[in-house]
């Protein structure tokens, strides 16, 4: 169902492929790294492993004999984390290689655990592989007329394609299900599936609002420690973001909690139970769901390398979404779910102060206004566009999104 819709990473891949020798390419669970992937694997010599597959598992038992027949073609290796031991035959293979001339494009590893995996790869393949995160659909991909579909749906492959809002709803609330009785478990962790569940919804309830560690381990009845190892495997599946606040100016008085989002709306309104548009815009969530929306698919337009925060003084200063890009400019980004844009006098104070580069405010109508004190007010596409933009003049650079 993905290749109805092509998927703007796939030339990135391409290009780092013949620039490196290997490709880390990390992502959710079901989010299309498979298929795109397999895309992939057309236009070229290659070859396929899934590590959930026992025979797969056993060709890479010993791996120097199976991988050394295997020069010249493109390895694809799937879910790679579940085999933590492939990464130092990895890097033995890359370097026997590159002294034979086979220098680009020998293994893609996809793995759907960002830090786990990071660290084993980092290690040891340090310099030999490029990170990239493929993220659900985002309105670029789907097209024009889809916003308020994908807003609701979420940018799953499964989920958005659905034939009905009901059928995508099922979808989502199996995912999470399966996520919690099957994957969460197979990372080893012994935490409670409906312990577990609760706190994604509290999160959910919360979506856009400041980490309050002490009131969500009130609301479950565990320790503030509970409460940050469960925030920190959800932030390693790529489910939840925490956003930092912006910490540079030491001589304020800055906030200093993260702000927490579901990073896919859709899985936010299925843990809520919100299956219509109607639904949605009735909840109190509304507006941290659209804001948390927007925020995600901003930070997948913005170029490789690009940190994202946001600012918050005590003295009510604030910006909903700081992007600080490779070359060292500040955009400052305000959501707002109005048709009628106006920034708050706290943003306007928050730009002042930091000497940002452009004042961005996002809204929902069509069409890019002028506002005051140099705001641009756009729609969420053309702010992406532009983000993306910046990607081609930046170049091509090494480096992750912040998590």
């Amino acid at each position: 169902m993905q290749g109805m819709i092509a998927r703007s990473h796939e030339h990135q891949i391409t290009q780092a492929l013949s620039e490196q020798a290997g490709v880390v390419l990390l992502g959710p669970r079901q989010v299309g790294k498979t298929t795109l992937a397999q895309d992939l694997s057309q236009t070229r010599d290659a070859v396929y492993l899934d590590m959930e597959r026992a025979a797969d598992r056993r060709i890479l038992e010993e791996p120097d004999l199976y991988l050394d027949e295997q020069a010249g073609r493109l390895v694809i290796i799937d879910e790679v984390q579940l085999m933590p031991g492939l990464f130092g035959a990895l890097r033995g293979q890359i370097d026997r290689r590159r002294r034979t001339g086979h220098r680009t494009g020998q293994f893609l590893l996809l793995g759907s655990a960002s830090n786990t995996l990071l660290h084993q790869s980092a290690e040891s393949l340090a310099g030999r592989v490029s990170y990239h995160e493929l993220s659900p659909f985002t309105p670029a991909e789907t097209g024009q007329g889809s916003l308020q579909s994908l807003w609701l749906r979420g940018g799953f492959p499964e989920s958005f394609l659905a034939t009905s809002d009901r059928v995508s709803q099922t979808w989502r609330e199996d995912f999470i299900r399966t996520y919690l009785e099957r994957d969460i478990p197979a990372f080893g962790l012994r935490i409670p599936a409906e312990t577990l569940r609760r706190f994604w919804t509290m999160l959910a309830h919360e979506q856009g609002g400041l980490l309050n560690a002490a009131k969500l381990a009130a609301g479950l009845g565990v320790s503030g420690q509970s409460i940050a190892r469960y925030l920190d495997l959800l932030v390693d599946l790529m489910l939840v973001r925490r956003l930092p606040p912006w910490h540079v100016n030491a001589g304020k008085r800055l906030v200093k909690s993260p702000k927490v989002y579901i990073r896919d709306a859709g899985l936010a309104h299925a843990l809520l139970g919100l299956g219509t548009v109607e639904n949605l815009l009735g909840h109190p969530v509304v507006g941290g769901s659209w804001e948390g929306f927007c925020i995600e698919n901003l930070i997948a337009a913005a170029p490789r390398g690009t940190e994202a925060s946001f600012y918050r003084s005590s003295a009510g200063a604030e910006i909903d979404l700081l992007l600080r890009l490779p070359g060292g400019a500040l955009w400052a980004i305000e959501v707002k779910r109005s048709t009628a844009p106006k920034v708050t006098r706290g943003f306007h104070i928050a730009t002042e102060e930091l000497g940002v580069a452009k004042r961005i405010l996002v809204y929902a109508g069509d069409r890019e206004v002028p506002g005051q004190g140099g705001v641009r007010a756009m729609p969420l596409a053309e702010v992406m566009a532009l983000l993306a933009g910046e990607e081609t003049v930046q170049g091509q650079t090494t480096g992750l999104h912040s998590h």
